[in-house]
Parts: structure tokens; C-alpha cells; sequence
């Protein structure tokens, strides 16, 4: 019988493996030796013994003829049959409101959302106060911006108690997670802390920050955040206006300098360490609403496009044909060919707007940072631009954060979110 590493407390674990690896029988095993709760997730709506769920209930709800139990109820009877009922309905209120659940719990169980589902499951398995929950393939089924919440919430949980993560990618570790146990035909590798074993077999970090905090007077614009972005990763970074966003990007951009007070790491080199604004740009290919509007030189659009190998908001210096050239082939790319020689200011908003995408890919950066590229742009150039998005962010080794308010202009090659 595998011998687990031992798992001390306060350590977060992460049992990773390929698919038939054995994983998830080490951690049903472990769970059972142990005495600790364990569950598993095996679609985006059911998880091992949710047995009376019924997907015909879920479509034919109306035409039952008693009506099926709510969430709450469920969850109310089930503290009360905890060893200890008063503690149970306790944290069953602490649950709820860690998990936003309070519009939940008045639903009947069949209409609940994967996600809400998940949060119900994970609820019920914690009303009796494990010092240790196993949960088997936490994210499977759910989209990015879900995958990030349920991150948090589990987050939120490592603090009062052990968790012991089964996934089959490495990509979905949660910061959170302390050590990694590799596991490979049925055996349990050594216990590897997690930054030691990411370095082995993920892309390089492109950017990593590790607790930055940016404050504007009273008010507290990031608190605490763990971010690492690896090479390859296309990100959608989502949140209401006034979230943060915009600050976050102008850290990594060298645009702020509350930067150098924080822990941030870009392209492997630590921020403060005596590289120059323009180390940083050259690097990154950039658009925004705010650099729209610094941009109020009114010079032909080809040369608007051209400065983007310059990293300047205009054209300083004499480029050289080959250049010209490059910056031409992006403007056919994204359809605005015509307005070469057309003065920049004297352009539509969204014509505007695609000068200044073409202009964040005229360099071939390694990573892409577009605050809400397509704004002003009508649908035709908006398809446009999402398909070369797809195109070029997706290529191998190519790394994009994306902001916008409408999900739908996401490309296809989104795989991560963070939710600020």
C-alpha cells in the first residue's frame, strides 16, 4: 500500500497526475485512513453520491407533481442530523455567506447552475467541520471566470482547515496550494513545494506577483493579490468599473509608479532591479482607452502604427523601410490599409481605435496587454479583430491579458481569469 508524504498543518496540497494515473483512488484511500472528508467531481453537474438527481428532473421541473426540495432545506436538515447541530447550523451560516449562497438556498436543488451546485456540494460536506476535505477534480466543467471564484472560495477554506487538491493539470493549481504529490502508476511521489515543482514543468512565469497592495488614500484598489502569468496563458481579466484593473495593468506596463513598492516580477526579473521603463515596453504590446486618448498627434495613421516598434506615442526618429513595410502589412491585417496616409485625428473613434491595435502587434511582442481593444469598433471589425486575436495571441508561446465588459469578444483562446 502507498505511504503518503506526511501533511502537516497548515500546508495546502495539490495531488497531481495524468489521467489513469491512479490519483483519485491514492486520495479515496487516503481519505479513508485518515478520517478525512472526501469528495469527487466527475461532470459540471453531479459529484459521487448525488444519487437522486435526475437530469429529466432538471428539464420536466414543472410538471412534477410535488415540489422537489430546496437547497436550504436539504442543507438545514442535514446540519440537524450533524453530531453536533448547533455548531453545524453555525457554520452552515458562516458557509452561506463565504459562498454567496443566500439567493441560493430558497431554489429547488434541480435548477441549480454547476456552479451553485458545486458551492451547495462543498457546503455539505463541510457542515460537520472537517480539519481536512478532499476534493477530486474541484474544476471540472466550469469556465474560466468560475474556475477563478470556486479558486477563492477554496481559498478562503484553506485557512481554517487542510485541503488536498486531485487535478489532472498542473495549470489549475491554486496559489494557495503550499506542495505538489506527484503521482505516477498508482504511487505517490515525494511531497514537492509548489513553486519548485511548477518551475519543472510549467512555461516560465511572465509575470509574478506575490501580495501587492495599492492603496489611494483610505481606499484600497488591490489588497494582498497572487498572480502569476505564464508563458502562453491568455488571460480575461474581468471586474465592475473601479475594480482595479486599470491599475493592475499599469503596473505590469511600467506606467505606475507605485510598481516599485511592490513584489512584481516580469519576464523573470524582479521590478526595481535597474531595468528602464523602455526594458519593460519592449516586451509588451499595449492598448488602451487611456492610450487613445494621449494619443493627439495628428500624424498619418501609418506612421501611428509605426511608433509601436518605438514604444512611443508618436514617430521620433526616421524608420527605415523594412519598418514602414512591417507596419503596413499589420494595417492590412486589420483591414485599415487605406488609411495610411489619412491624418490620425481626423479618423473615425473606431478607426482610431484599430491604429492602435495594429500598432500593440507591429513589434511581434511576446505578450499582449489589451484593455477593451475593440471599443468603438462596429460588429464586422469586431469579428475582425477577434479572429486575429485567435489568430496571433493563440500562436504557440504568445501570452495575452485581455479587458472587456462584453464577454462575447473574448477569442477562443481564452484559458484563464482573474476576477478583481
Amino acid at each position: 500500500m502507498t505511504t503518503f508524504p506526511d501533511i502537516l498543518p497548515g500546508e495546502q496540497i495539490a495531488l497531481v497526475g495524468p489521467n489513469a494515473s491512479g490519483k483519485s483512488r491514492l486520495a479515496a484511500s487516503f481519505a479513508g485512513r485518515s478520517g478525512a472528508r472526501y469528495i469527487a467531481f466527475r461532470d459540471s453537474y453531479g459529484s459521487y453520491g448525488d444519487r437522486n438527481y435526475f437530469m429529466q428532473q432538471r428539464w420536466n421541473l414543472f410538471t412534477l407533481e410535488d415540489d422537489p426540495p430546496s437547497a436550504g432545506e436539504q442543507l438545514r436538515k442535514l446540519a440537524a442530523s450533524c453530531a453536533d447541530p448547533q455548531a453545524a447550523q453555525r457554520r452552515l451560516a458562516d458557509l452561506t455567506a463565504l459562498f454567496g449562497l443566500a439567493e441560493v438556498l430558497d431554489k429547488p436543488l434541480v435548477t441549480l447552475s454547476s456552479g451553485e451546485l458545486r458551492k451547495f456540494q462543498l457546503t455539505r460536506v463541510l457542515l460537520d467541520g472537517p480539519s481536512v476535505l478532499v476534493i477530486d477534480n474541484p474544476f471540472l466543467g466550469l469556465d474560466p471566470v468560475a474556475r477563478a471564484r470556486l479558486s477563492g472560495l477554496l481559498a478562503g477554506l484553506s485557512g481554517t482547515m487542510t485541503l488536498m487538491l486531485v487535478l489532472s493539470r498542473e495549470a489549475e493549481i491554486p496559489s494557495f496550494i503550499t506542495h505538489v504529490i506527484p503521482v505516477s502508476d498508482g504511487e505517490a511521489g515525494e511531497k514537492v513545494p509548489l513553486e519548485a515543482y511548477l518551475a519543472a514543468v510549467l512555461p516560465p512565469a511572465v509575470i509574478r506577483m506575490r501580495g501587492v497592495t495599492v492603496r489611494f488614500g483610505d481606499r484600497v484598489i488591490l489588497d494582498r493579490l497572487d498572480w502569476t502569468v505564464r508563458q502562453g496563458e491568455h488571460w480575461a481579466l474581468t471586474g465592475a468599473n473601479g475594480s482595479g484593473k486599470s491599475t493592475l495593468l499599469s503596473l505590469i506596463c511600467a506606467d505606475n509608479p507605485m510598481a516599485y513598492a511592490c513584489d512584481i516580477e516580469l519576464f523573470g526579473r524582479q521590478r526595481g532591479s535597474g531595468e528602464t521603463i523602455w526594458d519593460i515596453k519592449r516586451g509588451i504590446g499595449f492598448v488602451s482607452p487611456e492610450l487613445h486618448r494621449a494619443f493627439q498627434t495628428d500624424a498619418p495613421a501609418l506612421d501611428i502604427v509605426t511608433s509601436g516598434l518605438f514604444d512611443t506615442e508618436g514617430l521620433y526618429r526616421r524608420p527605415t523601410e523594412e519598418q514602414r513595410a512591417c507596419a503596413r502589412r499589420w494595417m492590412e491585417e486589420f483591414g485599415i490599409a487605406d488609411l495610411a496616409e489619412k491624418p490620425f485625428l481626423r479618423l473615425s473613434g473606431g478607426q482610431q481605435r484599430l491604429c492602435l491595435v495594429a500598432r500593440a502587434f507591429v513589434k511581434d511582442p511576446p505578450l499582449y496587454i489589451l484593455d477593451e481593444p475593440m471599443h468603438g469598433l462596429d460588429g464586422e471589425q469586431r469579428r475582425r479583430v477577434k479572429t486575429l486575436l485567435d489568430r496571433f495571441c493563440g500562436a504557440p508561446g504568445k501570452t495575452l491579458l485581455m479587458v472587456t465588459h462584453y464577454p462575447e469578444e473574448y477569442p477562443a483562446c481564452i484559458d484563464h481569469s482573474l476576477s478583481l
